[in-house]
Order: structure tokens, then C-alpha cells, then sequence
């Protein structure tokens, strides 16, 4: 790495933010940590992290509601940390903008190639394929802004994921891609039995799209989803 990145870890487990911030440390990342709300405010005052560990149960305000606060102003990348029973925590994560989540059975090794895929999903996000706006039916995505305009000229600012996502598709129009594809691309790593991650981040982006009828995300029957519209790029 060129310069260290910063990973904010936020949780009130003093073990686990020590052994987490231990093992991250000797990884290579800057680490910071915040046992709650508050801290990690203060924290993020400071500047902006290049990814944000976030566990779901905190004191005060839980992770579901810092998620939301941050999605407000940033898009920096969520990880969540959820309880290993609750599937109804990964879901709300990831409506609500995370990136992507763990349960807390986790391996360190597990958690670090997390990491590593979603920072560079990141830095590969900051443009596509060096063009700035991207075209599609009445659609314009500016790559650099992460804007997304409508066709009545509304601008919607896109969260990491919603980003990645819509990116993907807009790099393959009129392809099918299966769930499995679309997993390891935007979070390095396959679906998971049974995971409804990828379903719930189409269905955010089929509702920022307005895209009710399905007709422009369409679903493939045992393949996946495909965007079905022409693409065009402009400098």
C-alpha cells in the first residue's frame, strides 16, 4: 500500500475491538476504535475512515441507526457485525446501506479478506472505465459525483453498494448475471446457501430506478438478473 488505510472499528466488546484492532494493525491498516455512537462520531469528525467495522448491538443508538446516520453524508464502506442466528439483522444492514455484513463467529482471516475485497471494490468504483456519465433509457449515472439523475432530472446520491451494484450492470447490459457473480464482483466472495444479500440489493436499486414493473432489472429464472437496456458512455 501506498499509504496505511484507516479501518474504524465501532463495538463495545473491549476484547473484540483489541483483538480486532491487533490483528488489523499488524495486517498493515491504521486502526481506530469507538465503543459507541458518540465515540464514533467524534471519530469520524476527524476524517473519514476507509472502511467502518460496525457492530449491531451497541449502547445508546444500535448500529442499525449509525448505519443510517452515516449513509446520510458518506459512502464510505459498512461492514456489520451481526448475531449468527439473526438473518433479520443482515437483512436490515443491507437495506439500510451496509456494504456488506459477518456474523461474529467470524475467523480474523475471514473478516480481513472482507476488507481487502470491498477496498477494492472501492477504489475501483471511483470511476468506470474512464467515462463520467453513464447512459441509460432516461437514466444518467455520473461515475465521479455518484449521482444518480432521473429522467425528470432528480439527482439521488448512491451508497457503496448501490453504486457497485448498478455499475455492474451497467458494465454487462443485457447479460445475465447470476447471483454468484454478482457476490464475488461487489463483495469479493460467493453467495451464500440460501443468502438473500444480493435479492435485497437489487430490490433497492430496482426502487431507486422506479423500476416497479421489473422491466429494467429483469429477473432470469435459474440465472440471475440482467440489465435490459442500451448503455451509452460520455467523457
Amino acid at each position: 500500500m501506498a499509504f496505511q488505510k484507516r479501518i474504524l472499528i465501532v463495538d463495545d466488546s473491549e476484547e473484540l475491538r483489541d483483538a480486532l484492532s491487533a490483528y488489523l494493525t499488524k495486517s498493515g491498516f491504521d486502526v481506530v476504535t469507538a465503543v459507541d455512537g458518540e465515540q464514533m462520531h467524534k471519530v469520524l469528525a476527524q476524517g473519514e475512515p476507509s472502511l467502518i467495522i460496525l457492530d449491531v448491538m451497541l449502547p445508546g443508538d444500535d448500529g442499525f441507526t449509525l448505519c443510517s446516520q452515516i449513509r446520510k453524508t458518506s459512502n464510505v464502506p459498512i461492514i456489520m457485525l451481526t448475531a449468527v442466528t439473526d438473518e433479520i439483522d443482515r437483512v436490515t444492514g443491507l437495506e439500510l446501506g451496509a456494504d456488506d455484513y459477518i456474523t461474529k463467529t467470524f475467523s480474523p482471516r475471514e473478516l480481513l479478506a472482507r476488507i481487502k475485497a470491498l477496498l477494492r471494490r472501492s477504489q475501483f468504483n471511483q470511476g468506470l472505465e474512464g467515462a463520467r456519465y453513464i447512459c441509460f433509457l432516461d437514466w444518467k449515472l455520473d461515475t465521479l459525483a455518484r449521482v444518480l439523475v432521473t429522467p425528470s432530472g432528480d439527482e439521488t446520491t448512491l451508497s457503496g453498494a448501490d453504486f457497485s451494484l448498478l455499475s455492474l450492470f451497467l458494465r454487462h447490459p443485457n447479460q445475465p448475471l447470476s447471483r454468484n457473480i454478482i457476490s464475488e464482483t461487489i463483495r469479493g466472495r460467493e453467495a451464500m446457501p440460501l443468502e438473500r444479500g444480493i435479492d435485497i440489493q437489487v430490490s433497492r436499486l430496482r426502487a431507486k430506478l422506479e423500476d416497479q414493473d421489473h422491466s429494467l432489472i429483469r429477473t432470469l429464472r435459474n440465472e440471475g438478473y440482467m440489465l435490459s437496456a442500451d448503455v451509452i458512455h460520455e467523457a
